[in-house]
């Protein structure tokens, strides 16, 4: 078990953490939120001991193990094998197939095996670090962004992984879905401290969002009794005959607590700009064909129209031409052969990381926005960098500080300047937290135009995505459907060779591909059964709470009145029903505890069958 107590860090007059509480039980897995810049990955170093902290106690249990992923590369081996073979516990060193299991999760084929590590990318160098840490023998397992570095199918092999993992872990990453497939309880870093629950990110937001909301409602209540109470003493302080209630009230005045207004914090709010289009198709691509070689095509007659709503998303592995692909329909790459037709009126905006590279490293982010185009009027462009969050003198910032995520809202800014017909955006969300990940998604469904997004998210993929193109079985293809029926439908080539080396499901590997259909429609159709009616129970008594409430504030009120106005009987009655109320109120409360955490375990468990057939 770790445990933080009381916690302090500061950054100049910036407070990162303050008495920061927090405890990590035995096998539990953890995800941990918060806002880019709240300290997440500061924590990280803390734990590591790889940062200072102000004041406050880490407790760390002797001979307790933690693995993290490096972002560091020092190979000294001459192939991949090898080098995470390094990694195997001193009583396991002959035992190679873990490592090969590992490896073939992440992506690496038997010939990537005897290559030398440093041949390789800088995705892939990282993901050998992350091979090293999965393989060793750890208590704890920190791993801070790993989707990041890693495609779809790696990125649904790690979820199986860590799900399997029988010690502790701490998880960052933005993919809100791979995260609740993972954990089992979550911690947001929120206003300076530490705010942990069982269950998933889902509970704890709405857990927070409630909080936040009876804060508030309880700071304005404790307000306007405090100006009625201000009040009856002007009034009446002259009142000879009144001396004592005016002193009774002074000193209820003096104890009472002052709650002070919750500061906002800031978010990404934004939305595209989109333009009427009265033609229903906007782009369509014949036979198209590419590839950097002659001999090695990455995209081979390539055939789809895209039409001014759509929302495709474009999936696969690394390196088989996602990426290529966008820069094809953005006329950065020539075909070497086909085409691609335009409607001769499409205006398209272009994302990808790549050009944060191209950002005047001497210009201020006001400047970039407003130069993107000439149409651009000052307060629009301070207002898409407020909507950046780069508000006030933020915007007057320079290129060159900011960090790459800053960078990435900047190139959006730079969209968001323009209006379009077509978004093109190449992994939008690498550098965004959960909740810039949601206002993406919102951005992306109010947009009036098409979408072409390649992404790894799978939280992305489900809500978004209306057709995929499809980088798998070594071609390009088209599938016009949701993400959900491909994965029921076709699935990916190489993820049943996962499973098998990664979980105990061979019996059910060995079905045939009917059998599997049957199997999965017939979870699909219990699951349904049994989580319908646990959703309407939930939203039942979240109903019932809100109504109870309600009544319960009105009440209150009606007892500030009668107090003032000194009415005993009504004072008398409303108590009493107050109480029964809050008796009730507090009833529900625990159902819908028992309820959610029933809802949780079940989806848990119906994902998990999915998953291992």
């Amino acid at each position: 078990m770790i445990k933080i107590s009381n916690l302090n860090k500061s950054f100049g007059s910036r407070t990162l953490f303050d008495d920061l509480n927090l405890n990590i039980n035995a096998k539990e897995k953890i995800g941990l939120v918060g806002r880019n810049g709240h300290g997440k990955t500061s924590l990280f170093k803390i734990i590591l001991n790889k940062m200072d902290y102000d004041s406050g106690t880490i407790s760390i249990p002797k001979n307790y193990k933690i693995g993290y992923l490096e972002q560091h590369i020092n190979f000294t081996c001459p192939s991949v094998l090898e080098e995470v073979c390094l990694a195997l516990p001193k009583n396991q060193e002959d035992e190679k197939w873990k490592a090969e299991k590992i490896l073939s999760g992440l992506g690496f084929s038997t010939n990537d095996l005897h290559k030398n590590p440093l041949d390789f990318s800088g995705g892939y160098k990282i993901r050998i670090n992350l091979a090293k840490v999965l393989l060793s023998d750890v208590n704890m397992l920190m791993l801070d962004e790993p989707n990041n570095y890693l495609d779809i199918v790696a990125i649904r092999w790690l979820s199986g992984f860590l799900r399997s993992w029988q010690g502790e872990i701490i998880l960052i990453t933005h993919d809100r879905r791979f995260m609740d497939a993972v954990i089992t309880h979550c911690i947001a870093i929120h206003r300076v401290k530490a705010r942990k629950v069982e269950g998933s990110t889902y509970k704890l937001y709405e857990q927070l969002d409630k909080e936040e909301e009876i804060y508030e409602k309880t700071r304005l209540n404790v307000e306007k009794k405090k100006k009625q109470t201000e009040l009856f003493i002007r009034r009446f302080r002259a009142k000879a005959r009144l001396a004592g209630m005016v002193q009774s009230r002074i000193k209820s005045l003096e104890k009472q607590e002052n709650l002070e207004e919750l500061s906002k914090i800031e978010s990404l709010n934004f939305s595209f700009s989109g333009l009427n289009f009265h033609a229903s198709k906007i782009l369509s691509i014949y036979n198209l064909s590419f590839g950097y070689t002659k001999d090695l095509h990455l995209i081979n007659k390539l055939n789809f129209d895209v039409l001014k709503n759509d929302r495709i998303c474009v999936i696969g592995k690394n390196g088989k031409g996602k990426s290529t692909l966008l820069k094809l329909l953005s006329e950065r790459l020539t075909p070497l052969d086909g085409s691609i037709k335009k409607h001769p009126d499409l205006k398209v905006s272009y994302f990808v990381q790549s050009d944060s590279a191209n950002l005047n490293p001497k210009k201020t982010v006001y400047e970039e926005i407003i130069n993107s185009n000439s149409d651009c009027l000052p307060q629009k462009a301070r207002n898409i960098a407020g909507s950046m969050m780069f508000s006030g003198d933020d915007a007057l910032k320079k290129i060159e500080v900011l960090s790459g995520g800053e960078k990435s809202r900047v190139l959006l800014g730079k969209i968001l300047a323009n209006s379009c017909h077509l978004l093109l955006l190449d992994e939008p969300t690498n550098h965004l937290d959960i909740e810039s990940c949601e206002s993406l998604i919102r951005a992306i469904n109010e947009f009036q135009g098409a979408v072409i997004m390649v992404t790894h998210n799978e939280d992305i993929l489900h809500t978004i995505a209306t057709k995929l193109i499809i980088f798998d079985r070594n071609a390009a293809s088209v599938f016009d459907g949701k993400y959900k029926d491909f994965l029921d439908l076709r699935g990916w080539e190489d993820e049943g060779d996962f499973l098998k080396r990664t979980t105990s499901s061979q019996i059910s590997l060995k079905k045939s591909k009917d059998e599997i259909k049957k199997i999965r429609a017939q979870i699909v159709q219990d699951k349904s059964k049994i989580l319908n009616p646990l959703e309407k129970e939930i939203k039942m008594i979240e109903k019932n709470i809100f109504d109870l409430e309600k009544e319960l504030t009105l009440n209150t009120e009606q007892l500030i009145v009668a107090s003032t106005e000194g009415n005993v009987a009504v004072i008398s009655e409303v108590s009493k029903f107050n109480k029964v109320l809050k008796n009730k109120i507090e009833c529900l409360y625990t159902d819908l505890d028992l309820n959610t955490k029933k809802f949780e375990q079940e989806s848990k468990h119906f994902k998990q069958l999915i998953d291992e057939l």
